[in-house]
């Protein structure tokens, strides 16, 4: 990205490289917290004296409200200005992060954590739906490899900072070193960050609204809490239906207004539908496993929380290294070839885990990890900004705004389904080996069954990925 001065929508110039610095700096502060407390949680139960269903709610809630944002995005990003929307956006953050750092009880780190969730749903996609218009088509790839730093490497790194963080000083910090540098951030955007989004006048609807929020956030409950209740509770079965018949409606009523809270008639576009599935799977197969490793790292091989998020490091590191790279080779080839490579490292990758044991080598374990994330750093923007280059401009915020939710959605379910058949598999194998060697099987078991299920993810991948043409279908 050359250094370069441009034009804003009112035709005043700015310098494209500090912006998207400055852009980048904040939404990697913003997403890094979806993770930062992974490794957290013993001892802010200790230290709050709560149990672990209640805990889990510094995530789960964080998650949800994050998800209920995320469709919301598309009208601010239409109707506001894009400077006062971004700045916005990180000053409602910095007022949760301080809150959390200053937390006196568990319910106002709560608050907190509810707070910056606010923030988080507004800026990822609107860092995409930027980057996007503020490069010509021939170089979005690039563009969205950088961006693929913030919104792939944030959360993967979440848990190896956190761990070190909780070893070396106190929770207190995993938000008082965030705090300085958001404001910073913030002043610095108010001299460089630039209005870039052609704006309308388009009226809330205020029924749209209602039925999003509650929709996708009782699926996202659903879904969240489906590891803690099971598949068979009233409250995960009524969630998820209630949730989907809200959708429904919602999806419905945008098809008869005459202008929708959320475009949903970019699913017209079919490349549009392509990378947004692509992208959804490839998430369901990554966040899943990138829980699962850690706990059987913690449970089998006897790692402390920051070991375990070492292992993880050197993947997470290849993953940030190479977004960039892959976003150049999409704007060259395109999207077919390098998806399907893609998801087949993925495929192999998460099938080597498949016969994990206590013996298994934690060198492997990181390599296996590493080669997954080559994998999914050929495959997680490049899919869509394949599917966001068929959408016309005016478009983007809302082709954005679906993206990132069904992403959100799909990454709830996976992470809920890997975990159920991890419970579902270890229980039922118990019952038939009741010694001390036998139990380590029966736990053995349900991991080879979660990476399975990764794997069933990642292979249908594939076929997906197959569809794309072999160039961009259209360029905007």
């Amino acid at each position: 990205m050359e250094k370069q001065a441009v034009r804003d929508i009112n035709n005043q110039p700015y310098n494209r490289l500090i912006m998207v610095i400055i852009l980048m700096t904040g939404s990697f502060c913003t997403v890094l917290n979806q993770t930062i407390l992974a490794t957290a949680y013993p001892t802010l139960m200790r230290y709050f004296s709560v149990n672990t269903s209640t805990v889990q709610w510094l995530t789960t809630g964080f998650l949800m409200v994050n998800g209920m944002m995320i469709p919301v995005s598309a009208y601010l990003s239409n109707r506001l200005n894009t400077k006062y929307l971004y700045l916005g956006a990180m000053v409602v953050f910095e007022v949760g992060t301080v809150v959390c750092w200053l937390a006196p009880s568990f319910a106002i780190l709560l608050v907190g954590r509810l707070i910056q969730a606010l923030a988080v749903g507004v800026t990822v996609p609107l860092i995409q739906t930027i980057m996007l218009t503020i490069f010509p088509p021939e170089k979005r790839g690039t563009a969205m490899g950088y961006t693929g730093i913030v919104v792939g490497l944030a959360p993967a790194i979440g848990p190896t900072l956190s761990g070190f963080i909780i070893d070396t000083m106190t929770w207190r910090d995993l938000f008082r070193l965030i705090a300085p540098i958001v404001l910073l951030v913030i002043v610095l955007g108010w001299f460089f960050i630039h209005p870039v989004l052609a704006n309308n006048d388009d009226k809330l609807d205020l029924w749209s609204l209602i039925l999003s929020t509650f929709g996708f956030g009782l699926l996202l409950y659903g879904f969240s809490v489906v590891g803690s209740y099971g598949w068979s509770s009233p409250l995960v079965i009524g969630s998820l239906i209630v949730g989907a018949v809200i959708v429904a409606i919602m999806f419905y009523r945008q098809l008869k207004i005459s202008h929708p809270f959320l475009e949903i008639r970019v699913f017209k576009h079919r490349p549009f539908i392509i990378g947004t599935t692509l992208s959804s799977i490839v998430r369901m197969a990554m966040v899943g496993v990138e829980m699962i490793i850690p706990i059987y790292l913690q449970n089998v091989h006897q790692l402390s929380a920051f070991e375990s998020g070492l292992v993880l490091l050197p993947g997470a590191a290849m993953f940030g290294l190479l977004s960039p790279l892959t976003g150049r080779i999409f704007d060259k080839y395109g999207a077919k070839y390098l998806t399907m490579i893609g998801m087949t490292l993925l495929t192999v990758g998460t099938l080597l885990l498949v016969g994990v044991n206590q013996t298994f080598s934690i060198i492997w374990i990181a390599l296996i990890y590493l080669v997954r994330m080559v994998g999914i750093s050929m495959v997680m923007m490049p899919a869509s900004t394949a599917g966001m280059n068929s959408l016309p401009l005016s478009l983007f915020a809302d082709g954005s705004a679906v993206n990132n939710t069904i992403r959100q959605v799909a990454a709830a379910i996976g992470t809920a389904l890997m975990t159920s058949v991890l419970d579902d598999v270890t229980r039922q194998s118990v019952r038939h080996l009741t010694t001390a060697a036998g139990k380590l099987t029966a736990v053995l078991n349900g991991y080879h069954a979660a990476f399975l299920l990764a794997a069933g993810f990642a292979f249908i991948g594939i076929i997906i990925a197959s569809f794309f043409k072999r160039k961009q279908d259209s360029l905007n």
